[in-house]
């Protein structure tokens, strides 16, 4: 049965929210205040007709918007958007009994995002199709367009689609290229490739080769090892610049990554030494360096490599890199001695054990750095306890148009 809604708020992750007499409802790509005719199935409206439009609904940017899976927050104008995201910050605070200053989102410009997630799928035609998954679906939505990325990542998708076509050579292949656009150009790197027959073949491996050097690539890679490289793809941290890994974790936006190194940098001034944990290949380290010698510890001991040869740029104070999984083995107060300053920036899950070590030790500031606001308070109750003071927190909408939250916040004690 058909049924008129009227949105209410909007939930966690940005769809508006409907109360009725059953309950809340999911009413997606729609904004408070709006009227709308649905059905509803299990708490969720589909098929939905706007009645009324929101005055802050505004023209969508891609005209991909509905279809495409990502930046389903297109359609909200960008002051009550950005608002949205800093309280979903405040929210997640209180939850764990934090207050304090939790500063106007820092906005990311549209064209800015240098790495891209791009499915590719055989078409009806056979020609290959590149472009994103749909709302809720495993479909591919062939893209033209992609108003979040830098058009220089735009421009290739036709290289990119010829690039990709190789790795669809088995029928159960669903590949994905997780592109990067570098300072030396694009690194590619494909999953998804149908390993149990066989995996690609050696032709196709050859072919993929062929595509890679007419579409100038500076590296592609299969699953993280390296099919062939016609030049390093560096990225700058600060005043070095690093040698990616095949796969490497990398900040999206440079605009973003900015933002947060700029803060965790002046957190950290006159610290004598520094810790940054979940260092990767030295996004935070290498700035940091130009401060005061660093101890950096990642997981990844391809990025610490990498991150070692970067740290011998001119002008950076010595840092002693480690690979070490922070999970099972984080550094103890004993490992911090004489640190001052600590910067961490964990995965999505936080990191609660090495937090509870950082309490412990002597470190008089603390940076923490996060892209989910929930576990990022778990842990920061960690570090009130203890006694620092949670002095200011930052958002940051790095992955513009999406219910996605990087933060920075800074502790003192």
């Amino acid at each position: 049965m058909r049924q008129s809604l009227t949105i209410t708020r909007l939930g966690a992750q940005g769809d508006g929210v409907a109360d009725i007499p059953a309950g809340p409802v999911f009413a997606p790509l729609t904004l408070p205040g709006e009227m709308i005719e649905a059905e509803v199935r299990d708490g969720r409206a589909e098929d939905i007709r706007r009645l009324t439009d929101s005055p802050e609904r505004i023209v969508p940017a891609s005209p991909h918007y509905g279809d495409c899976g990502g930046c389903s927050l297109q359609h909200w104008a960008p002051v009550p958007y950005l608002a949205w995201k800093r309280e979903q910050v405040r929210l997640a605070l209180a939850r764990e009994g934090l207050t304090t200053e939790v500063g106007d989102t820092v906005a990311t410009a549209p064209g800015t995002r240098r790495r891209l997630a791009l499915h590719a799928r055989r078409g009806p035609n056979g020609r290959t199709l590149l472009g994103f998954k749909a709302r809720r679906s495993w479909r591919l939505v062939a893209v033209s367009a992609c108003p979040v990325a830098d058009p220089r990542l735009v421009r290739a998708f036709p290289a990119l689609a010829e690039v990709a076509t190789p790795f669809l050579e088995h029928p159960k292949s669903a590949p994905t290229l997780h592109v990067t656009w570098t300072l030396t150009g694009l690194d590619v790197d494909v999953t998804g490739v149908e390993r149990r027959s066989g995996g690609l073949s050696r032709d196709a491996q050859m072919r993929a080769i062929e595509t890679a050097g007419r579409a100038d690539l500076a590296r592609l890679s299969l699953a993280g090892e390296t099919l062939v490289m016609a030049r390093p793809p560096r990225i700058a941290f600060g005043p070095a610049t690093v040698a990616l890994p095949p796969g490497a974790f990398l900040q999206a936006s440079p605009e973003a990554e900015a933002a947060m190194v700029e803060r965790a940098v002046a957190a950290v001034a006159g610290a004598r030494r520094i810790a940054d944990l979940f260092c990767g290949v030295g996004t935070f380290t290498l700035p940091l360096a130009a401060v005061a010698p660093v101890i950096a510890a990642d997981a990844s001991a391809e990025g610490i490599a990498a991150l070692k040869a970067g740290a011998a740029a001119p002008g950076l104070k010595p840092v002693t890199a480690e690979a070490r999984d922070l999970f099972r083995r984080p550094l103890s107060p004993q490992d911090l001695k004489g640190v001052e300053a600590v910067v961490f920036d964990p995965p999505r899950a936080g990191a609660l054990e090495q937090t509870r070590q950082i309490a412990a030790s002597a470190a008089s500031v603390v940076v923490g750095v996060s892209c989910n606001p929930a576990t990022f308070a778990r842990d920061a109750r960690v570090l009130v306890e203890a006694g620092f003071r949670l002095e200011a927190v930052t958002p940051v909408d790095q992955f513009l148009w999406s219910a996605h939250i990087e933060l920075v916040a800074v502790f003192r004690r």
